[in-house]
């Protein structure tokens, strides 16, 4: 079985997407959260530019730095603003 991670997709990516979860393999153990989202651009290229995206891992916020690992959560939402 190939290293994969869960993801989420949350209100206009979803929509974009047409699902709201599915499985990621990984090309290798880990990866960063900007390759990951990378390779979500060329997948779904609606989401461009997908390096605006959010990422959550485990449930905590992360920066597309982090590190994603096989059997990790992936939450992936637009940037939320307030007022």
């Amino acid at each position: 079985m190939s290293p994969a991670i869960n993801l989420l997709y949350f209100a206009h990516v979803a929509e974009l997407t047409g699902r709201r979860a599915e499985p990621w393999p990984l090309p290798e153990p880990a990866i960063t959260g900007t390759a990951l989202l990378q390779s979500l651009e060329q997948r779904y290229p609606q989401l461009a530019p997908a390096g605006r995206l959010k990422l959550a891992v485990n449930q905590t916020h992360a920066k597309p730095s982090v590190t994603i690992h096989a059997g990790d959560e992936v939450a992936v939402f637009e940037p939320v603003t307030g007022g």
